[in-house]
């Protein structure tokens, strides 16, 4: 019914715009810019999620909107409770901020050249575990060398940009490594049917 369409997709954007919101807060907070995580949004978006799961969408399209929403949804609310979970323990976690560059640990000289962490994807939107560890190593070894780290959303945007890349070339399985290389992190690509190494920036 046209009515009822409407409504789902008014819904839906109201669903959109709050969750961007809830990720902006959260970003604050870890950022130290917000006094305490946004509990209210985040009540808010998990209220409108419950409800529109509840609800039966006839049209694939809204479907399809939804269920992509909830995944984002379901991804962010881990990515920000391990942070939670590391803050209070006082251990780096996915947030974790770089030292400022006087308490910055002294680069370590070149013979500590080693691989940090190594993961393979086929579709890291489907492997977020395997997408936050490796997200985790990396943000760790940059503040480590006193760089700052990269928003989660971007790194897995530029994951999946390289294996949708190299999937075009038919590499259907992409690694990606972690590595300390003179004193600064190395984070390359590599297709596992023996394509050269892309070094990511």
């Amino acid at each position: 019914m046209p009515d009822e369409s409407a409504d789902i997709e008014r819904e839906l954007q109201i669903l959109e715009s709050e969750l961007k919101r809830l990720e902006a807060e959260y970003n604050m907070y870890f950022a130290g810019r917000l006094p305490r995580p946004p509990w209210e949004t985040r009540k808010r978006v998990e209220g409108l999620v419950k409800r529109m799961d509840r609800q039966y969408i006839s049209n694939y399209g809204h479907r399809f909107k939804f269920s992509t929403l909830q995944g984002r949804y379901t991804s962010f609310v881990d990515l920000w409770d391990r942070g939670l979970r590391a803050r209070e323990e006082g251990r780096p976690g996915p947030f974790a901020q770089p030292r400022p560059a006087d308490d910055a640990p002294k680069k370590k000289p070149a013979v500590d050249d080693r691989i940090v962490h190594v993961a393979s994807f086929k579709d890291p939107l489907k492997e977020m575990d395997k997408l936050h560890e490796l997200y985790d190593n990396l943000a760790e070894m940059r503040r480590q060398t006193g760089q700052d780290a990269i928003p989660f959303h971007k790194f897995a945007d530029l994951v999946k940009t390289q294996v949708n890349q190299m999937k075009e070339k038919g590499t259907p399985e992409v690694a990606f490594r972690v590595a300390m290389k003179d004193g600064k992190v190395a984070f390359t690509a590599r297709a596992l049917k023996g394509q050269a190494d892309k070094d990511k920036p």
